[in-house]
């Protein structure tokens, strides 16, 4: 009984001391069959795996290159790198069956890129090199993963490119400030540009607005005219209508007096005029036509004259009966 206390005692603290507890952090290795492979369970022994850190990794390189005519420059990048894990094998062998195996492979990278960047600025004038020139060129060669080194870029970026001679870099600046002021001018210009045209533009469509309201307002005094028109046109017709019905009822009249002239008695007009002329033998008698009774004033005339005549006539030969009548 107590030898088997023992052993489960000793198994125990053989346990204790063997096992450790994954930490959320860590990526734990072992080798099966000559490759390199991931653990994935709580618990580990600590003397048959490797515990690596799952953190990222964030360096600034410094990179001194030289550019084109041996130009002197310094380039600075900011890296940021992560274990791969489809490629533990190459992360160890680049940086040893180790827990700081990641910052040794990252020291390689940062080998390797420095060499990158001094193939490229080589080829380049130093007014040439832009951060987009070497990010692009960085990216083409490292992609995302390195799988030789076993890491995962996560971002690669160029904080800065400086010449190491301070009058180049001043004149650099001087050059990049005129380009700067040559731009802001040219918006200037353009904006400028851009104004007169737009104002042009407005002057154009408001000449335009104001020549249609002229042709708008003529045609309008057009269709007034041509109202007018219309009514004068039916005034006229309804007076010419008024006229010939007037002439037809004047016609009638003359018509009607023709056949029997004793209606002229009727008239009171007739009826004054004969009675000056029973006391004023001698007068005259003046009548006056308009100039539209003068197609038919002469019939009317000739009437008249028959009349006063007969009744002249008359008044001529009873003289006395006349007088008596009178008194």
């Amino acid at each position: 009984m107590w030898v088997s206390l023992a052993i489960i005692l000793i198994i125990i603290v053989f346990i204790l001391f063997e096992y450790r507890i994954r930490k959320p952090d860590q990526i734990v290795l072992f080798e099966s069959a000559g490759k390199v492979k991931r653990r994935k369970g709580r618990l580990y022994p600590r003397h048959l795996s490797m515990a690596v850190s799952a953190t990222v990794h964030s360096i600034i390189l410094k990179v001194d290159a030289d550019a084109k005519g041996r130009l002197p420059l310094k380039v600075a990048l900011a890296l940021t790198v992560a274990a791969s894990l489809e490629h533990l094998s190459a992360l160890v062998r680049v940086g040893g069956w180790k827990g700081d195996m990641v910052i040794k492979a990252t020291h390689e990278l940062d080998v390797l890129i420095q060499s990158y960047v001094k193939e490229l600025s080589e080829k380049y004038e130093i007014e040439e090199l832009t951060s987009e020139t070497i990010s692009q060129h960085l990216q083409k060669k490292l992609g995302k993963t390195v799988d030789t080194l076993g890491l995962d870029i996560l971002s690669l970026s160029v904080q800065s490119i400086d010449p190491v001679d301070d009058e180049i870099s001043e004149a650099m600046q001087q050059q990049e400030t005129s380009r700067i002021m040559e731009q802001t001018e040219e918006a200037k210009q353009n904006a400028r540009i851009s104004a007169t045209k737009a104002r042009i533009v407005a002057d154009e469509k408001i000449a335009l607005s104001e020549h249609a309201l002229k042709l708008k307002k003529l045609e309008l005094m057009k269709l007034e005219e041509e109202k007018e028109a219309i009514l004068d046109r039916s005034r006229v017709q309804e007076e010419l209508k008024r006229r010939e019905l007037q002439l037809e009822f004047d016609g009638r009249e003359i018509a009607l007096v023709k056949d029997n002239p004793e209606l002229m008695m009727l008239s009171p007009q007739l009826t004054r005029l004969a009675e000056a002329s029973q006391n004023l033998r001698n007068a005259r008698t003046i009548v006056t036509l308009s100039p539209q009774d003068i197609s038919h004033g002469s019939q009317i005339l000739e009437m008249l004259q028959t009349f006063l005549q007969n009744m002249i006539k008359t008044s001529a030969k009873n003289p006395g009966a006349d007088r008596d009548s009178k008194e």
